[in-house]
């Protein structure tokens, strides 16, 4: 629609007003097959009383590719019995024939499978009696191998980590035991809050370790899937993908790294056909068009340098910036010409994001007009009609080099006053219907537009897994880890979360499958539709011949469940199918009849009210509808962004990304795993997938408070874990993992008054244990080793570096001090009161090098717990060796107790207290002083009143003076 009007950027070169749809996948469907000892031939150097079993083909379970050829009458040959009390050498079994026999076909096969990659297909080729035209090639032939395997940890590793948590739980009963029958009577108080934060952390601890039981690696192999589904000479059978990429505000997601992003995904390395990117922009930005525009143009050069050089990462601004010496090893000298070349022709580039960047700045007051005079359409970001533009397509603008390029896809949804638009899960929902009509490919993959592809075989990867013919169909995404860029070399604040993405992560992946974590994912396009996951069809159960019908149970079981199940399930596919049929033909003219009418009524319930998103719905390969013109499609395309489009349907309740949670991946994820299908981790050795992470203190605190507040609001809804989804396919264990997902905000109440304990004690003199008896000197040693031998296994076995586990737990404090916190509160204001109260950040310039954000300080009310528990604590320290020194001797025994306990949460806030002493200038007077006259307040009411100590220890005695 805006191809007519929008004439601005480089040229008219950079759009492409027709749009035109990739050919339909046909499925390819593979079976395993266990090859024939003799293939249906019996050897004369064998009696014939002694050759193996011939199992006629028609018996196996599995169907063939390629149909068999046999002799005639073999068909009719009956398969000799075997007899159980004869040996089975008898049979041929374990014979010194039988063995040269196997190794002899071995050898014939190998011979076979050599010729067949040679000639580069399966049969392709001479025909002169060398067997290479054999139509039934054995299972070593790689093409037919599976495209990917699971890697069990090894015993080795593994069990004794089961064995320690086992152990583990058993320390954990016998120290509740204990810590439950031996009050602090002179310090209550102190006893019972300590035993109930602890009675919280081991809850959740058993949330968050049992899912990692049964961890595993899994392991790809792209030469098969070349093999399968990219015959030489014939069109790649690779299945299409579009890429979604979404972004917001280019003032806050620099359109110069969006650019990268698209240029990546752009020079993926996949068939240029089955892949369109589509590029949402929620803010409606002109800068993020223009930018887009002059990244089509860019990409026509830096598109076939990628390819023709296969260089790695393909994101311009990364590959430039990597510190390699690319003249080693006697390249090509044209090849250093070229990069010398295109580095020229990106920072002109460059050059002219930045110059539109800065021009985006100052906004006239009328508002920004095109080149033809007329206003731009989203100038008014929260009303604006829907925006679609095709800058590069299969019929489209070509590279310098004369070859296609992916299609590049411009969205922007309609906004208008009154409606919830549901933020990034709406936007994302929008380009689903987007996708469905213009390409419909069956998978998806959507990526932060920070977050660039960096290795270009990351689609592949996923498709080792989508498209593997056994276990590929009940699989609903892939899921990559995050790996991130730019980050300093301690990672002082956990930014990496290796922790979670490399040891609970791979938990999950045992169980039903990873988590969705928002960027980084391949979908199956069905699943997102909210069709449950595909059961495996039983074989018929047998029936008695020996009774009649009406007496046989196992008749009536299966005469039940055909009249509960099956007929149910037919109808509905029957009426799907009639549906498409109506759906199709309605593209062209719906027909009027109530009875064509009712089915296609149920979908438009459902979906929303255009007939070729619906007929897109039903193909499960993918595709168009057939016969459909561009402008049909283009007007679909603008209807289903409308912002009315998902009133009355079940958009954001069944269908695509969930809405009612900021955190919308992870109700996603759980809605899919609720419908029986499982997920897929995948960790490559090149990492698949980059991004930007937030690497000073408060943008950090400030991630961890969006997170944790989706997570409270996920708790207080209808889609909490806890109570939802019993009797669908979730399993046991993953459920564990989504309820450790929803309720770990809460641990910080248990968290911050267990840190605020050890500067209450040494204030007070008190304690929350009593005088350790050798008993409990066992246990608690025990405890502390257990939990010492648990993090020790989990990162041998996880390869997770100390560093970077010391490192999570800091941050766990910090964070649960502190983010955790006001999420908690922010949450239950909003959920239970329906108050929005929004934490703002004031930004200040830095300039400091590299790492400068890492120093730039953002004044944020997050900050105020953690600086108040750090001085709480100190001047608990202080107090506490005052009093000790004294008091004489005799105090410094259980003094030691109380200070490691303090020490304890001073040494996990220590990154914190180092951000804040790093740039002395950096820190605020207002806030060090606010957190020294609460510590302040909070001591000296402690010192005074003593809540938690007992009264009945105070004697008043006369003191035998005259006074007078």
């Amino acid at each position: 629609m805006l191809s007519s009007r929008l004439n601005i950027g480089r040229g008219s070169q950079a759009y492409v007003s027709g749009i035109t749809t990739p050919s339909e996948v046909d499925s390819v469907s593979v079976a395993q097959e266990i090859p024939l000892l003799t293939y249906g031939n019996e050897d004369v150097g064998i009696s014939s009383d002694k050759h193996a079993l011939i199992i006629p083909p028609f018996m196996g379970r599995g169907k063939r590719i390629h149909p068999m050829s046999f002799p005639d009458g073999f068909m009719t040959l009956p398969p000799r019995p075997m007899d159980p009390k004869k040996d089975l050498a008898v049979y041929g079994y374990g014979t010194v024939a039988w063995k040269e026999r196997m190794e002899e076909w071995k050898k014939k096969q190998n011979e076979k499978l050599q010729v067949v990659k040679h000639q580069g297909g399966n049969g392709g080729g001479n025909n002169d009696g060398d067997g290479v035209d054999d139509p039934d090639l054995p299972m070593m032939d790689e093409g037919r191998q599976p495209l990917s395997r699971k890697l069990p940890i090894s015993s080795s590793k593994i069990s004794p980590y089961r064995l320690i948590i086992l152990l583990r739980l058993v320390i954990l009963g016998l120290f509740f035991h204990y810590r439950i029958l031996h009050p602090v009577n002179d310090a209550y108080g102190l006893w019972l809050t300590s035993v109930i934060c602890e009675i919280w952390f081991a809850v959740s601890w058993i949330l968050d370790q049992f899912p990692k039981w049964d961890p595993i690696v899994r392991e790809t192999y792209l030469d098969r899937l070349s093999l399968r589904y990219e015959k030489e000479g014939k069109p790649s059978d690779l299945a299409d993908i579009d890429i979604f990429v979404s972004t917001v505000d280019p003032m806050k997601e620099p359109p110069l790294i969006t650019a990268n992003t698209v240029l990546s995904i752009l020079a993926v390395d996949y068939p240029v056909d089955k892949v369109a990117c589509y590029v949402s922009d929620d803010g409606a930005a002109m800068l993020t068009f223009e930018a887009l525009s002059e990244t089509s143009e860019f990409a026509r050069k830096w598109v076939p340098f990628c390819k023709k050089f296969k260089i790695e990462p393909r994101a311009p601004e990364w590959y430039f910036a990597q510190k390699l010496d690319y003249l080693k090893d006697k390249v090509n000298p044209s090849f250093i010409r070229e990069r010398r070349a295109m580095k020229r022709e990106y920072e002109e580039f460059k050059v002219r994001i930045n110059g539109l960047v800065a021009m985006a700045q100052k906004v006239p007051e009328d508002g920004w007009t095109m080149q033809d005079g007329t206003p731009w359409p989203g100038n008014n970001v929260r009303d604006h009609p829907g925006m679609i533009q095709v800058f590069l397509g299969q019929n489209g603008v070509r590279d310098i080099e004369g070859n296609l390029l992916p299609r590049l896809v411009y969205v922007s949804r309609e906004k208008r006053p009154g409606f919830d638009h549901h933020k990034k899960a709406g936007a994302m929902n929008a380009l689903i219907r987007v996708s469905a009509v213009i390409s419909n490919a069956p998978y998806l993959l959507n990526v932060d537009c920070d977050h660039y592809i960096n290795n270009s075989k990351a689609l592949r990867e996923a498709m080792c897994f989508m498209m593997d013919p056994t276990s590929g169909k009940k699989i609903c995404y892939v899921q990559f880890p995050q790996r991130f860029d730019g980050i300093d070399r301690h990672d002082r604040y956990s930014n990496r979360n290796v922790v979670f993405f490399d040891i609970n992560m791979k938990g999950l992946d045992g169980i039903q499958g990873p988590i969705y974590v928002g960027t980084g994912c391949v979908f199956r396009r069905q699943a997102l539709y909210g069709y449950d996951a595909p059961v495996k069809k039983k074989p018929p159960r047998k029936t008695c011949n020996c009774l009649p019908k009406w007496c046989c149970c196992c008749c009536r079981s299966r005469k039940k469940s055909k009249k509960g199940k099956s007929n149910k399930k037919n109808k509905d596919t029957s009426k799907q199918i009639y549906a498409l049929e109506n759906i199709e033909e309605g593209i062209e003219g719906i027909d009027n009849e109530k009875s064509s009418l009712m089915p296609q009524i149920k979908f438009e319930k459902k979906f929303g009210q255009s007939p070729v998103f619906i007929a897109s719905t039903l193909k499960e390969a993918g595709g168009v509808p057939t016969g459909a013109s561009t402008a049909s499609l283009l007007n679909e395309a603008i209807h289903v962004i409308s912002c009315g489009y998902e009133d009355k349907t079940d958009w954001g309740k069944e269908i695509g990304w969930i809405y009612g949670s900021v955190t919308e991946d992870i109700l996603t994820g759980f809605k899919m795993h609720c419908h029986g299908w499982r997920s897929v981790y995948c960790i490559p050795k090149r990492p698949a997938f980059k991004g930007s992470a937030p690497i000073n203190l408060s943008d950090r605190l400030h991630q961890v408070l969006r997170w944790a507040l989706g997570s409270v609001e996920i708790l207080l809804s209808r889609h909490c874990p806890i109570w939802y989804g019993y009797g669908c396919g979730l399993k046991p264990l993953e459920r564990f993992s989504y309820i450790n997902s929803v309720v770990y905000p809460i641990t910080s109440i248990p968290l911050i008054a267990y840190c605020t304990l050890p500067a209450i004690c040494l204030l007070t003199g008190k304690f929350i244990v009593p005088e350790i008896s050798n008993y409990a000197s066992i246990l608690f040693m025990a405890l502390f080793i257990s939990i010492a031998a648990t993090g020790i296994l989990e990162m041998q076995w996880g390869g997770v570096g100390i560093h970077d586990w010391w490192r999570n737990e800091q941050f766990w404090v910090i964070g649960g001090a502190s983010s955790h916190l006001f999420a908690l509160i922010q949450g239950l204001l909003k959920v239970v009161g329906g108050v929005n109260t929004n934490f703002t950040v004031t930004s200040k310039a830095a300039d400091d090098g590299e790492f400068s954000d890492l120093y730039l300080f953002k004044w944020t009310s997050l900050l105020i717990p953690p600086l108040t528990l750090l001085v709480f604590n100190l001047i608990g320290v202080i107090i506490g060796v005052a009093d000790a020194i004294s008091n004489g001797y005799e105090t410094w025994g259980p003094l030691f107790g109380k200070l490691f306990f303090s020490l304890w949460v001073i040494l996990h806030l220590y990154p914190f207290l180092k951000g804040f002493l790093g740039k002395q200038d950096r820190l605020p007077t207002i806030l060090l002083v606010w957190a020294i006259l609460l510590a302040s307040i909070f001591s000296l009411l402690w010192a005074r009143v003593n809540p938690f100590v007992s009264k009945g220890d105070i004697v008043l005695e006369v003191c035998g003076l005259d006074c007078n």
